[in-house]
């Protein structure tokens, strides 16, 4: 039985309870996503954006599922205590991929700005209006699926000035698939920062599917920063799509510290003149990890840039991938877009793919795009060694100065000194799984 089959049939018998713990705005948008799911199936590696991961694989075991959405005792607010000195954020929970209720976030938001439970908030206007349009056979079957997740809505000439911070809890008993939903609006002039944290609290094997919408208005700004740090029995595999209308920035940072399979995707399209975007990866991965980041930057107007910079470290038999297309489509002229990969591979085991593309149908554009896959300077260590560094400490600090150039691009100055910390500590060994929001330690 190919792997999509246990999941048409858990559909099929299971439909209605889905719908009965959901809203009516998800449910609309289920049947579409199930027909296209069930016609097409998963991906193989011939499809030219899953080439390095093996879909089908992942997808294959038997994970148990919360379809009825039965209590899972947990306190995340005493398992995770989040009091960064000086980050000073708002913090919600959403435990496996349900918002968290019990307890109100610190921090008074302006008026008019919502986050809270998908299912209670959610419009049809925007949701999955980009997810659906994307033909992605895993973002079809978390439109199955998802029951519940996080809104965020900016009102128009709204600035949150506090961070938002997202802790996403896995927490089981048994070996649990969880499909969470993200959507998030920003009128005109609207500003937000948010920080997602993805930690696994239970020594199981998960699976989560996520899916985030972004749709930032006009002179609107979004930073979204997501970090990885959950343990090798974790299997991620996140789509986020992103609508820039004119003039709006977007700040977006992927940060994996520590995983077990992790599968990035990242679509955003320039659908107004002048917007802006800058794209940060940072990866460091050992032992069997395998981590797959996939990028689609697509300049529809004039007077747009992109620029990307993805990092990795690979040590022992880790396996790292990057697939980053630009495409400038007819018209889109004074479009600027750089995007840089490297990559480090600390043993001969380590393997890293790399397939930066540009496709241009415009000519008045300045494009760019480089990869390169080393090895860390012989002559470097030679010269630490000389001046009595040991090699692995020469090792840790060569490698964490690789690192942090992508980390110094950060604009949360406390999220950005802590994550100085923690790299560090992965590169020693120190930080070998998630014990609870190493943020807050």
């Amino acid at each position: 039985m190919k792997a999509e089959q246990q999941y048409i049939d858990l559909y099929k018998q299971c439909r209605g309870m889905i719908c009965e713990h959901s809203s009516d705005v998800m449910n609309a948008e289920r049947d579409a996503a199930f027909e296209r799911f069930a016609s097409g199936g998963f991906p193989t590696r011939k499809v030219e954006r899953y080439k390095y991961t093996d879909m089908q694989a992942l997808f294959a075991p038997d994970y148990g599922l919360n379809l009825n959405r039965l209590q899972i005792p947990v306190d995340p607010y005493n398992a995770f205590r989040c009091d960064v000195p000086n980050l000073s954020t708002s913090l919600y929970f959403v435990v496996n991929d349900i918002f968290y209720h019990d307890e109100k976030p610190k921090g008074h938001l302006p008026e008019g700005v919502i986050i809270g439970s998908l299912k209670n908030f959610a419009t049809s206007e925007y949701y999955n209006r980009l997810a659906g349009q994307a033909n992605d056979a895993v973002t079809d079957l978390n439109t199955m699926l998802a029951q519940d997740g996080l809104y965020v809505y900016v009102p128009k000439n709204v600035k949150v000035d506090r961070a938002i911070q997202v802790i996403n809890i896995l927490r089981s008993d048994v070996d649990l698939m969880v499909n969470r939903r993200v959507l998030i609006v920003l009128e005109e002039r609207a500003e937000i920062k948010m920080l997602f944290c993805d930690h696994a609290a239970d020594d199981r094997n998960f699976l989560a599917t996520q899916v985030i919408e972004a749709y930032v208005g006009e002179n609107a700004s979004l930073d979204l920063y997501c970090m990885e740090e959950t343990h090798h029995k974790n299997v991620r595999v996140s789509n986020v799509y992103i609508d820039q209308q004119a003039n709006s920035r977007v700040n977006h940072n992927v940060i994996t510290l520590h995983n077990g399979i992790t599968r990035n995707k990242l679509d955003l399209t320039f659908s107004g003149e002048g917007a802006e975007c800058q794209c940060y990866g940072c990866v460091i991965a050992d032992k069997q990890q395998h981590v797959d980041n996939n990028t689609l930057i697509t300049h529809k107007v004039p007077h747009c840039s992109s620029n990307e910079l993805y990092k990795y470290v690979l040590d022992d038999k880790a396996v790292g991938a990057f697939a980053g297309r630009v495409l400038v489509e007819h018209g889109a002229q004074k479009t600027t877009s750089q995007m840089t990969n490297q990559n480090l591979t600390a043993t001969k085991e380590a393997r890293m793919y790399t397939q930066p593309m540009l496709e241009i149908y415009a000519d008045d554009v300045k494009c760019a795009h480089g990869s390169t896959v080393g090895q860390l300077n012989d002559a470097a260590l030679f010269y630490m060694r000389q001046r009595g560094i040991s090699l692995n400490e020469a090792k840790v600090l060569l490698q964490n100065a690789f690192i942090n150039e992508v980390i110094d691009h950060m604009q949360l100055e406390p999220l950005r000194d802590r994550l100085h910390y923690l790299v560090e500590k992965r590169f020693r060994g120190e930080l070998n799984k998630c014990s609870g929001c190493k943020l807050c330690k």
